[in-house]
């Protein structure tokens, strides 16, 4: 395809950023991307007045931004909101060679080796999980599941932040800091909001709950740097404050260790979470898969805890993880920026424009998935992985930028749902349908209501 201007590619185009504002509210975020596609194509302009987003749903076009081209393709403006309210300069939101140092620093935390560092605190707290799972079986008592994946992903990220004797602390800064994400979210979905000056009820609990996050983390910074190095707690924050550049020498300031930590905590709690309470949904919509998944564990674990060499025996339930993730990618929408022009499939993508990737219609796309609304395991058998296009599947995004906490998710999920599907078969609510969006996340807007009970 070949065009000579911008404005004769195929797309939605309004001079009214209203106009768009009150369609997405009508259809959802997630709704009014997935008719873009449907009505203009793998590769369509989004014309609000002056600003150009292209929504870029092929896998090709993926990899060509992602990968093939990544040069040309930042977090730059499009990354403000979350920058300014929420992640401050920590690695999601960096760039350059701020960006390239960060990761350089933190990079040896999250090699596939040093995970099994952190397998103890999946243990401790998935047993804590365990534990509240066996007085809530068979007792009728409806949980909303996500809350439930939260209570054991935000546990564990903190501790693992931030180490052991701070229990009663954490659950207020675990709160504070999901209000942090919520008032963030709704700026970055809706930017017609209240100015900052204005003392409004929400901009005062975002302030309050930003100052009590900072407070804590600042608190525990100064008291280690009082203490010799010898004696400070193996945890995450412990590691980065001791790393040190190869190149200048130099130390991450308490700045970048406080945006750090809040961006470990973030990346690391609610994506989790959701992944793994759309995976019992799935598992309960999924009888013979779950028939399935439980003979693996009964036959690899036999009743026991899983050990970090177990789960290379368990394949069928990372199959399971796998398909999760592709069905209900926790970071359904994200975006890059154009640095400079450029061309993708015949198309101009100018200097400036936003691009929209999003895992959520990709891993739907019928080419490249067969029959994609299907909750389908075996997809991800290695005869079938093999042959998968390389950018077909991205929810922890591609290329050099792709999560650095991808291992430690799939780890954590890997331990847990073997912990938690041994003794447990939760059931959804009778009739339930989830109610996808985006909502910072991606969330069922209707929860996910379950049932624990014991597996029969």
């Amino acid at each position: 395809m070949s065009t000579s201007t911008v404005l004769e590619i195929p797309g939605r185009k309004s001079p009214y950023i209203l106009d768009v504002v009150f369609e997405m509210r009508k259809k959802g975020f997630l709704g009014f991307f997935h008719d873009v596609w449907k009505q203009y194509g793998d590769l369509a302009l989004i014309q609000i007045g002056r600003q150009s987003m292209y929504l870029a749903v092929h896998p090709d076009h993926v990899r060509h931004i992602l990968i093939t081209n990544r040069k040309n393709y930042e977090k730059l403006g499009s990354y403000d909101v979350v920058r300014k309210y929420l992640l401050g300069n920590g690695l999601f939101t960096s760039r350059d060679k701020l960006w390239q140092r960060q990761r350089r620093l933190m990079a040896p935390f999250f090699t596939p080796r040093y995970l099994g560092n952190y397998y103890p605190v999946f243990l401790k707290d998935g047993q804590a999980l365990i534990d509240r799972w066996e007085k809530l079986a068979g007792t009728g008592q409806e949980v909303e599941m996500s809350e439930e994946m939260m209570r054991v992903t935000a546990a564990i990220i903190l501790r693992s932040m931030f180490g052991s004797g701070y229990e009663q602390e954490l659950v207020g800064i675990k709160e504070a800091i999901e209000t942090m994400i919520a008032f963030t979210a709704r700026r970055e979905m809706y930017p017609l909001q209240a100015p900052m000056w204005l003392p409004t009820p929400k901009i005062q609990r975002y302030k309050a709950a930003r100052n009590k996050v900072n407070t804590f983390i600042k608190r525990l910074i100064d008291t280690r740097r009082q203490m010799p190095e010898d004696q400070w707690p193996d945890d995450l924050l412990s590691k980065l404050m001791l790393a040190r550049d190869e190149e200048t020498g130099e130390a991450m300031s308490e700045s970048l260790l406080r945006d750090e930590s809040v961006t470990m905590f973030v990346a690391g709690h609610e994506t989790t979470a959701r992944t793994l309470s759309f995976m019992w949904y799935a598992l309960d919509q999924n009888p013979n898969v779950t028939a399935r998944l439980h003979d693996e564990l009964d036959s690899v674990l036999g009743g026991r805890l899983p050990t970090v060499e177990d789960l290379h025996n368990l394949p069928y339930l990372l199959q399971v993880l796998k398909e999760t993730l592709r069905l209900y990618p926790a970071a359904p929408v994200y975006v890059r920026d154009a640095v400079g022009d450029d061309e993708i499939n015949g198309i101009p993508i100018p200097a400036g424009s936003r691009v929209m990737l999003s895992p959520f219609l990709t891993h739907r796309h019928p080419a490249f998935w067969p029959d994609p609304e299907r909750f389908d395991p075996d997809r991800w058998s290695p005869e079938c992985e093999a042959k998968m296009h390389p950018t077909a599947w991205h929810p922890f995004a591609a290329g050099q930028r792709i999560c650095i906490g991808n291992n430690f998710s799939l780890m954590e999920s890997h331990t847990l749902a073997a912990m938690l599907a041994q003794k447990f078969a939760p059931r959804a609510r009778p009739g339930h349908k989830l109610e996808l969006d985006m909502v910072g996340t991606l969330t069922s807007l209707n929860g996910t209501p379950m049932y624990i009970e014991h597996r029969s």
